[in-house]
């Protein structure tokens, strides 16, 4: 009794390998098979590209955001003064940054002075955020602190001003230059209040990695800021940092318990949240249209393999008469095309990854042919071009691409196995 062959036994690999490399006179089949693994490779690696550099995009934006910004800011609700008017700032800011920083989760917390000035060298001016922190929490900011281009000595920040190096361009300074603070709630006098101007020496420019931080934020001396503004004795909000950033908001209930019934929490999310979820849209649309794009480089499969079985409906016909099942017909077809999606895909993969890999070479190079200009920081708010790999986009990309793949080539696959052996060989 003769045993059925189990299924893509290697009869049905030898037939499809064969298939698969057509002979001159039937080129078309050839080039057509050619035409669909240039397709899927482009096309998964398009894919692969694409979502390294998002994964890069949101990474480098948070990184950045949390290296340079609160994780969480704790401000005050106000109080009605006796001349009616609403103080929000925070007069126990020590004890009340004690209480936070004994919250489970809290790894720092920087009471601030915040305000916005002009400033001015020579005959240069600027619109600034100033930023008064002392100099022990200055040096615990990751983005401040931590920036590998930054140049001065942050040793010295009690003697001078910190400034962004966007701040410094525009200005056209350097470490030891003078530049002015210019605020309008100056001095206060009996006929009013007059604009305060007081000079700094530059002992620090750093870079945060984001080039609206960079252009527009300096720092001072925590006490020196409240001179300034006068805020003598208070703090306008708290900096916190905690340990978990991504789980900012289980922190948020903890946070307003130790601080009071008074305060209010703002959390990086909080400012950062709708950009965020821009990203998350845009994602998912680039994800669907990549997808589009897969489908189509994989329905050029759908055409070989139709071109392919109409060639050898023959070859059908004699397979079927010496007892090949409709099944090993399938086979043999689906085989031809599933081929062609994974060697697709494989290259799409390789060359995917290393995109993602050197990409700042890459980069450099395309910058280099266009002279130029490529890349705007004012418009996208960091320096360069980032691209994250990470396993869980690789596999996404691949499954999609294979699975499309295996899903197209079923139907001319199916169309073979159907193939009458007897019209297929009645005028032969």
């Amino acid at each position: 009794m003769a045993r059925t062959p189990p299924p893509f036994a290697p009869f049905e690999w030898m037939i499809a390998w064969r298939y698969l490399r057509a002979r001159r006179a039937e080129g078309g089949v050839s080039v057509m098979t050619w035409i669909s693994l240039i397709g899927i490779t482009l096309a998964v690696f398009a894919l692969i590209a694409t979502l390294a550099v998002r994964s890069g995009f949101r990474a480098e934006f948070v990184d950045t955001i949390l290296g340079a910004n609160a994780h969480v800011t704790i401000y005050s609700m106000g109080e009605v003064t006796a001349q009616g008017r609403v103080d929000r700032t925070i007069a126990e800011y020590d004890a009340l940054a004690q209480a936070v920083a004994q919250v489970p989760g809290v790894t720092r917390v920087a009471p601030l002075v915040r305000g916005q000035v002009m400033i001015n060298h020579r005959d240069r001016n600027a619109g600034v955020q100033v930023f008064g922190i002392s100099a022990e929490n200055l040096r615990t900011l990751p983005g401040i602190a931590g920036s590998e281009t930054a140049i001065g000595d942050l040793d010295r920040f009690d003697q001078g001003i910190a400034i962004g190096s966007g701040v410094a361009q525009e200005l056209g300074v350097t470490v030891g230059d003078r530049i002015r603070l210019i605020s309008p709630n100056g001095v206060r006098t009996a006929m009013g209040t007059s604009p305060r101007i007081n000079a700094y020496e530059v002992v620090y420019v750093f870079s945060a990695g984001r080039w609206d931080i960079d252009r527009t934020r300096v720092y001072l001396p925590f006490a020196e800021a409240q001179a300034f503004f006068n805020r003598e004795g208070v703090a306008d909000e708290l900096e916190v940092m905690i340990a978990e950033p991504e789980e900012v908001e289980r922190m948020i209930l903890p946070l307003l318990r130790a601080a009071g019934d008074n305060a209010q929490v703002w959390t990086w999310r909080d400012a950062s949240g709708g950009f965020l979820r821009a990203l998350e849209v845009e994602d998912n649309v680039m994800f669907i249209i990549l997808s589009i794009l897969v489908l189509i480089a994989a329905m050029n499969i759908v055409s070989g393999l139709i071109m392919l079985v109409k060639n050898k409906g023959r070859d059908i016909g004699i397979l079927r008469t010496i007892g090949l099942s409709q099944g090993s017909i399938l086979r043999v077809f689906f085989i031809c095309g599933a081929f062609t999606g994974l060697i697709g895909t494989a290259c799409g993969v390789v060359l995917g990854c290393l995109f993602a890999i050197y990409i700042d070479p890459i980069f450099s190079f395309v910058n280099y042919a266009m002279g130029g200009g490529v890349w705007d920081p004012s418009i996208r708010g960091i320096y360069a071009l980032p691209a994250e790999l990470h396993l869980s986009d690789v596999l996404s990309a691949v499954a999609l691409s294979l699975g499309l793949s295996f899903l197209v080539t079923i139907f001319p696959a199916r169309r073979a196995a159907r193939l009458n052996p007897v019209e297929a060989l009645r005028y032969e």
